[in-house]
Formats: structure tokens, sequence, C-alpha cells
């Protein structure tokens, strides 16, 4: 049972720092804002022993939600899709901005400079009512809330515009080299999911996805006859070629966003017997993202092929991945590569 309403008023003010110490945690170990929405949600039932949470966040409009947690009975429920607001008790928040508390209900918007959310929690009967300590304590965790909350929507407002630059980076690269040798469109999700099944984090995967973009940004340095040659290059055309991974590093070295890239993009070209470029690194030397992009660079650029080189099916590209598994490539890597082609070359490559 709970007995915030006959608490002491020492442990009143306990309570209320283990509730704004709590919220602070949270939101300093949480990086996307589902999941900083979903997490909340959890611990506000928890600290209020309510059994129904709602909490969401609104577009500026204030007409639609941006996402939504749904704890009820601790089953969770997050809608992640802008949907219309519908409900009396959302709508009487949004249009006073204040907060609404009755017997076994508390709801209180999420303002910062404007109102940004709600929450709404509620008690099974039989539970007391929540007090004014209640409201005031779901307030003060809620203002170190919002904080986080604008703070990860500044971050990915950021990463948008971040990778809207690298896009068209990529498109301008793109320019350089025939279509026809250039990756297909679905090769940051292969990488992307190449990355999940080697079980990396959420910033791994898109330090992934950045550099499966922008890897071959150094063969804009490259003159476009080598690029584009049909006949076999000589060895002083190769050595050209093996430039590229130091110049993209070089090129994107500046840039703040991208420093956890460069490595990848540094190494790429690596082999895992230690044969490979500009470094000669071996085994655990290679980041394991360029350890990642070797596999899925090599399987592209067999069944779509170069200018230098004919197109292999889907077939002979993993036979001769499986064979160079040790040597050229992770074998772990490797073997997490056979379970997602699976997946996707069905969908990806049926132009071959």
């Amino acid at each position: 049972m709970n007995t915030k309403n006959y608490l002491t008023p020492t442990k009143k003010y306990r309570s209320l720092i283990s509730a704004v110490h709590s919220i602070y945690r949270l939101v300093n170990s949480t990086y996307e804002l589902k999941e900083l929405v979903s997490r909340m949600s959890k611990l506000v039932c928890q600290f209020f022993n309510a059994q129904y949470c709602l909490a969401a966040l609104v577009d500026p409009s204030k007409k639609f939600s941006l996402i939504k947690c749904q704890i009820n009975n601790n089953k969770k429920i997050i809608f992640d899709k802008k949907t219309r607001l519908s409900g009396r008790l959302e709508l009487r928040i949004i249009k006073y901005s204040s907060a609404i508390r009755q017997g076994n209900l508390l709801a209180i918007p999420l303002i910062a400079e404007d109102l940004s959310g709600f929450i709404i929690i509620k008690r099974d009967k039989g539970l007391p009512v929540f007090d004014i300590f209640d409201q005031e304590m779901l307030m003060t965790m809620a203002e170190q809330a919002v904080v986080g909350i604008k703070n990860l929507q500044l971050y990915e407002e950021q990463q948008r515009i971040v990778f809207g630059s690298i896009k068209s980076m990529v498109t301008l690269l793109d320019t350089r080299v025939p279509q026809e040798y250039t990756h297909s469109p679905c090769f940051s999700k292969l990488v992307a999911a190449l990355g999940c099944e080697m079980h990396l984090d959420e910033k791994q995967v898109e330090s992934l996805k950045y550099a499966s973009l922008l890897h071959d940004t150094g063969k804009v340095d490259i003159p476009l006859e080598i690029l584009t040659k049909t006949t076999k290059l000589t060895p002083s055309e190769i050595n050209i070629i093996k430039r590229h991974p130091v110049k993209g590093a070089q090129i994107l070295k500046h840039l703040q966003v991208l420093r956890p890239v460069i490595p990848i993009i540094m190494h790429h070209h690596e082999k895992f017997d230690g044969t490979g470029y500009p470094s000669r690194l071996k085994k655990n030397q290679i980041p394991q993202g360029a350890r990642i992009m070797a596999v899925a660079d090599a399987f592209e650029a067999m069944v779509y092929g170069r200018p230098y080189r004919e197109r292999k099916d889907i077939a002979a590209a993993l036979k001769e991945i499986r064979l160079k598994s040790g040597t050229q490539f992770d074998p772990k890597v490797v073997e997490a590569f056979m379970k997602v082609i699976k997946k996707f070359n069905k969908r990806i490559y049926l132009h071959q």
C-alpha cells in the first residue's frame, strides 16, 4: 500500500530527492526519444504505485502525438507514429497546460518554452488517492524529463541535418562513377543489419550507416579515367586506388560528428591476415566496424561488378566470401553475414 500520504516532512524531502535523482539518471543514460518516453513511463508507474501511465510527446500544432507510451498493469504499448489527439483528458491538458488531480487520477503537462507533451497516471480503486505532494513530485520529475526530451529532440534534428548533408555528398561523389558501379540503394541497410547481427550498440550501428555512405569519399581524388577503366589496372593505378581510404579520412576528419566513422573508412580495406591496406593491420587490430564493412563492401563489389571486373552471381559471391574467411575476412563477421544475407538477397539483388 502506498503510504506517501502519511510521510513526515523529512521523508517527503528524501522521497523527492530520490525521484529527482532517478529521473536524472534516466535522462543521462538514454539516447533515443522513444526509449526515454518508454523508460520514463515505467519509472513513474513504479515510483507512484500507479497501474496505468500514458506519456506522450506532441507536435508543435498540439493536435498530434509524435510518440506515445501506454502502460496498463505492466503491459506496455508504444506508438511512434503521428496520431491525432482525441481523448477528452488529453485535449483538456493541452488546452489549459495545467495539472489535473481527481482522486486516483493525476495528469500533468510537459512544458519547456511551450507544451511538449503530458503524463497521465492512474491507481486502482482501493489505493490511496493522489495528493498535492504526489502532484508536486510528478511535476518536479517532469521538469527534469523535459530537459532530456528537448536535448534529444535537438540532437535528432541535428542528426537529420547531418544525414541530409552526407546524402548530398554521396550524390555528388556518385556522379563521378557510372551508376552501374555504385552501391545498391540498400547497401546501408545491409551494413546496419550486419552490425545488429554482431550485437553492436545503437551508436556503433549509426556510425556504420554513415561509413556505408562515405567509405569511398577518397575516390573523389582519383582520376576519372582510372575509376572507369575497363581493362586491367596497372601497378601504378592500383597504388593510386589504394590511397582512397586515407584520403577519405583526411577529407572527413574535420567534421566532429563523423569522428567515430573515420577508423571504419580508414581501415575497411585491411585484411584479417594483415595483408590489406593502408596499415597492414590484422585480426582485432582492425576496428570492428571496418571488419564488418570489408565483408559487405566486397560482396557488393562482386555482385555489382566494377569497370575492370565482371559481376558474379550471388551464389558465387557467397562462395568467395566463405573461401576467404580467416584470410581476407573476420570469420565471425562472415558467419553473421551469411545469416543476414538470407533475409536480403531476394529483395535487393533481383536485377542480377
